[in-house]
């Protein structure tokens, strides 16, 4: 009877142990989003509820760049973040400040802390005469896919897009 009542014991607290470690890798491993950054782009424009003349503006107006590890400063605030791939997708010129900016990185890597990282860094006043409110700064992520949105247009209904890729 006290081995039984021991090995219960044991096992409650092995399991006890278990349960509370902190997590540090991805913090919504489940909803992995499928496809390249491109085409989750796509979706996302595709998807979001916007008026006519901002999917004039996502159709003619805005590029797609890959960013690399010597350009990823200006587009998430800081040198250092590792990340597999990232794409930004910004106008060449434009009145208004707009950046949405998709990061894909390795599952194992402490989202929390990136997310952090680029909120913290990024700057909505990167571009030469125009910026975003700092309240229209969005930083989120679906699985291994960090989202970021700098915008004064849309924003709701870009982030809505985002948020509805969860499987």
């Amino acid at each position: 009877m006290k081995k039984l009542i021991l090995l219960l014991l044991t096992s409650t607290i092995l399991f006890s142990l278990t349960a509370c470690q902190t997590e540090t890798g991805n913090t919504n491993p489940g909803n992995k989003l499928e496809g390249n950054l491109e085409s989750i782009l796509d979706k996302i424009y595709k998807n979001a509820e916007v008026d006519e003349s901002f999917k004039d503006f996502v159709e003619n107006g805005l590029l797609t760049i890959e960013i690399k590890p010597d350009n990823a400063a200006y587009y998430l605030g800081k040198d250092g973040i590792e990340f597999i791939s990232a794409i930004a997708s910004e106008p060449m010129m434009s009145t208004s400040a707009y950046s949405l900016v998709l990061v894909r990185v390795n599952e194992n890597t402490d989202i929390a802390k990136i997310k952090t990282a680029i909120k913290e860094n990024v700057d909505p006043m990167k571009w030469v005469c125009v910026g975003v409110d700092p309240d229209n700064v969005i930083v989120d992520n679906i699985g291994d896919v960090v989202f970021l949105l700098m915008s004064d247009f849309e924003t709701e209904a870009l982030y809505n897009s985002f948020l509805g890729l969860k499987g």
